[in-house]
């Protein structure tokens, strides 16, 4: 069992003021994988006073400094690509295939995508009398989540470093050993002490203290509404900067005139994929009436050939959730879904035949669902999907809406002035026209209750700058 209980700290691996020792589980085994320290306050006070101190510095590096310390650390992080993938797979319990070809390449991809936006981003431009400048914001606090955890790590660190800004993170205390291996690459890489820091523990320990701290000028956080509430709470009385990036319900309408093997299928693979633990995942099918029964017919073939399996074991399946915790939530929303009187069509309470160690669950979809059932409007985080119907367009569209959450909408049709006309009413920050993929330089980020602001590429430059006006 590995021991992880050392922070980094201006440059430095020291150790917690005072032990508090917690074990990290495999989920898929429920033995422990290594042991961290949970923070507290003055953990945070050393951190942040080290981020403080290196601004200044780091703050006046020039482009060309900047560009050649993310290239290092990108040629680090792919060095040891490998051996992120498998540290996600176990901690969280991401099949390695997986891991590797999706989890691991977040990170990749996103100082990869930070590093090229930087190379050409304007920092000043003449606006009449006045110039504009974007300055770094200063000391920033990130507080990241478990589900995708480097990819949440990479594509806050990298903008951040980009545009000169110094950091605390805290990672996610149930799936820690990314961001441990995160912050050996970014010593590896040479960062001037202090740029970056790093502090496990919980949220009430570390995350609220990096929220609400004096010295801390931006933070951001990615996880649940509720968590989001609760750090925009505390970050309110110091009037910092706030990014969020929350919870969701996504929609995805299927149209009759939609390949619907295709979108049926593809609605089902991409709602399961990472045991459904993501969350701008496809987790509300909405398909039109006259074509819903077959719909439902594909969905139910379609999932009773998804596999699970161990996450160790290459191929395409899916793993366990990531810990008890998060089991026996989806448990107890399948249970009120077949309550609530919904027909169940695949999958269903329990484990699959065959794991009773570990948190595996059944790939469950529910037909005859209506959008005011507690399994259309709650964030599941597991692998259930709901099937709604619809009559019209119009209808549609105001059952996709019909939602706090507003991250990702997915939409299928064979006409192109439909999808132009729906895209454009669907009241989500990132929309996917017939199962087109999102890149690493897309703006990600969402409306209402799935957060503000947007990350990746160049979109996730805005966030990190303040902008200063210099009229003579």
């Amino acid at each position: 069992m590995k021991d992880l209980r050392n922070f980094y700290i201006n440059g430095q691996w020291v150790q917690p003021l005072q032990a508090q020792d917690l074990a990290v589980e495999n989920p898929a085994t429920e033995q422990s994988l290594a042991t961290i320290s949970l923070g507290a306050a003055g953990d945070v006070d050393l951190a942040v006073a080290a981020a403080k101190a290196a601004f200044p510095i780091y703050s006046k590096f020039s482009v060309e400094q900047r560009i050649a310390l993310m290239e290092k650390l990108l040629e680090v992080y792919m060095g040891r690509y490998d051996e992120m993938a498998a540290t996600i797979s176990m901690e969280m319990g991401a099949p390695i295939s997986f891991a590797t070809a999706a989890q691991a390449d977040c990170g990749r991809g996103h100082i990869s995508a930070a590093l090229e936006a930087l190379k050409t981003f304007e920092f000043e431009r003449q606006v009449g009398s006045t110039l504009v400048v974007k300055e770094p914001i200063g000391v920033c606090g990130f507080i990241t989540p478990w589900n995708w955890p480097v990819n949440q790590i990479s594509c806050k660190v990298a903008p951040a470093l980009a545009t000169g800004c110094t950091m605390v993170l805290k990672p996610s205390e149930i799936a820690p050993l990314s961001g441990y291996l995160f912050t050996e690459m970014m010593d590896q890489a040479g960062f001037p002490a202090g740029v970056y820091n790093m502090v496990n523990g919980d949220g009430p320990g570390v995350g609220a203290v990096i929220a609400s701290h004096p010295d801390v000028d931006m933070v951001s956080f990615t996880g649940s509404t509720r968590a989001g509430i609760l750090v925009a709470k505390a970050a309110a009385e110091t009037v910092k900067r706030v990014t969020q990036e929350l919870g969701g319900k996504s929609p995805n309408i299927i149209f009759a005139d939609a390949d619907l093997e295709s979108a049926v299928t593809g609605g089902i693979i991409g709602m399961m994929g990472n045991t459904g633990q993501s969350c701008n995942a496809p987790s509300r099918m909405l398909v039109e009436a006259s074509v819903y029964d077959q719909a439902v017919e594909i969905a139910r073939q379609v999932t009773a050939q998804i596999p699970v399996d161990q996450p160790s074991k290459e191929g395409e399946h899916i793993g366990p959730l990531s810990s008890r915790v998060q089991f026996d939530k989806v448990q107890g929303l399948i249970a009120k879904g077949i309550d609530e009187g919904a027909q169940l069509i695949a999958g269903g309470l329990g484990k699959p035949e065959g794991f009773e160690t570990g948190y595996f669950v059944k790939p469950t979809v529910f037909a005859g669902v209506n959008n005011q059932m507690a399994i259309a409007r709650e964030e599941i985080f597991g692998p259930v999907l709901t099937m709604i119907p619809f009559d019209s367009e119009a209808e549609a569209i105001a059952i996709a809406n019909d939602t706090p959450y507003g991250l990702a909408a997915y939409l299928s049709t064979g006409d192109d002035e439909r999808a132009k006309r729906v895209a454009g009413q669907l009241r989500a920050g990132m929309i996917s026209v017939n199962s087109a993929q999102q890149d690493y330089t897309a703006p990600f980020g969402g409306y209402k209750q799935s957060g503000n602001g947007r990350e990746w590429g160049e979109f996730g430059f805005d966030d990190f700058l303040e902008i200063k006006g210099i009229s003579r």
